[in-house]
């Protein structure tokens, strides 16, 4: 048995914050998983070093289900972002050291493809909305066949989603929390023009996807919604905050746009009443804040029951790491919808050399054993951690609101 002799958590910041947990075992081998918490990732490599390496050292590394039931079950205080994602960085660095000692990639060791490629999507934005349908035919050009949608909202200084750099996309950018200003009104004037246009410039052979990031009230969502209809939107992705899961009962109550939602769900709980009420068609639930690849094999069991697919979160919060092991999930599971795809920088890259592939719109993990990606512990050391904040909104009246 590959026995556990050494576990070490590794920060760096090659252009934005990530947390690895890398695993040794006294055969040599390696294996890798992503930790990061956008804007609390200290707290995962405290929970890390303090309190989950300790417990591994002399374990054996092929008992994966055994170890995830133990760090779950035997902290007592279950779920929450921090522990399912300290979870999450063990389960999928354990999967890594399977398919290294198998010779195998890791969708291998899931059942095998279930498909020939994972299907992703891209993110277009712009202060303005020709600026947006600009990037989206760039996209287009580029062998999209997904694309997401996100613009400017007129009156309003910044709006998620909008980057200031047309390549890449950042929201943690502050060393305290940036505050800006929301209005739901001037919003919801600006979104259908946005698909209008979308649809004269693009045709109806490219999926149309927009990310409302939880700042509708349930009715709201409806309106939305109804107003996008015409335009067959792919998804309206977190069209409220899910904490009440029957708000998706109002929203569905008023459209037949399709609803993907969980981006920020840590456990199957999070979802469950979601998918068994049928009140959404996607679930996006992360390899890394929901428990690694155990745990969200058991989402996606679950909601293949009720024809609720996959479409998991893969912005640039997550590392290389991570991306990785979504592409061996995504490859293998039946029931796979989309996979929000975010280019990381090439220092990103360079730090995380990996094996997966984008050609034409589809991403495939490669068939290195294990996750078929690594860390360049050298390069990382060169990236000091910098302390950095998600933004915050406020209605124009101050009140504070759903960023």
């Amino acid at each position: 048995m590959p026995k556990i002799v050494d576990a070490r958590v590794i920060i760096t910041c090659p252009g934005r914050n990530f947390v690895t947990l890398k695993i040794i075992c006294d055969d040599g081998t390696t294996g890798v998983g992503d930790a990061t918490l956008n804007g609390r990732e200290l707290s995962v490599a405290s929970y890390l070093s303090d309190h989950v390496v300790p417990c591994l050292i002399g374990r054996d590394a092929h008992r994966i289900e055994d170890i995830w039931q133990y760090l779950y079950k035997g902290a007592y205080w279950r779920r929450g972002p921090v522990t399912m994602t300290a979870i999450a960085a063990v389960d999928m660095a354990l999967w890594d050291i399977k398919g290294k000692i198998a010779g195998l990639p890791v969708y291998q060791l899931l059942g095998g493809a279930a498909r020939d490629s994972v299907m992703v999507y891209g993110h277009a934005n712009g202060v303005s909305i020709e600026d947006t349908i600009a990037a989206a035919i760039r996209y287009r050009d580029e062998g999209y066949q997904a694309i997401r949608l996100q613009c400017g909202v007129p009156g309003m200084a910044a709006t998620y989603g909008v980057s200031k750099d047309p390549e890449f996309y950042e929201p943690a950018d502050s060393d305290l929390p940036t505050e800006a200003v929301w209005s739901t009104s001037k919003y919801l004037r600006i979104v259908p023009e946005l698909f209008a246009a979308a649809r004269e410039a693009l045709g109806w052979d490219v999926h149309l996807l927009h990310d409302i990031h939880h700042r509708l009230t349930p009715i709201e969502a409806g309106r939305l919604g109804r107003d996008l209809e015409p335009y067959r939107p792919f998804w309206l992705e977190d069209a409220t905050p899910a904490e009440n899961q029957d708000a998706f009962r109002l929203i569905r109550q008023h459209t037949t746009a399709p609803l993907a939602v969980g981006e920020i769900f840590n456990s199957i709980w999070d979802a469950k009443g979601l998918i068994e009420n049928q009140l959404i068609d996607y679930v996006r639930a992360t390899v890394t804040h929901a428990g690694g690849l155990t745990h969200l094999r058991r989402i996606a069991a679950l909601a293949d029951l009720y024809q609720v697919r996959t479409g998991c979160h893969g912005a640039t919060d997550l590392s290389p790491v991570a991306m990785a092991a979504a592409l061996h999930f995504d490859l293998s599971v039946p029931n796979f919808g989309i996979q929000e795809y975010m280019r990381h920088t090439a220092e990103t890259d360079a730090v995380f050399p990996h094996a997966y592939s984008f050609t034409q719109g589809t991403m495939h993990p490669g068939e290195a054993p294990g996750l078929g990606v690594d860390i360049d512990e050298a390069l990382a050391a060169g990236h000091d951690y910098r302390r950095a904040y998600l933004p915050v909104n406020r209605l124009e009246d101050g009140t504070l609101w759903s960023w």
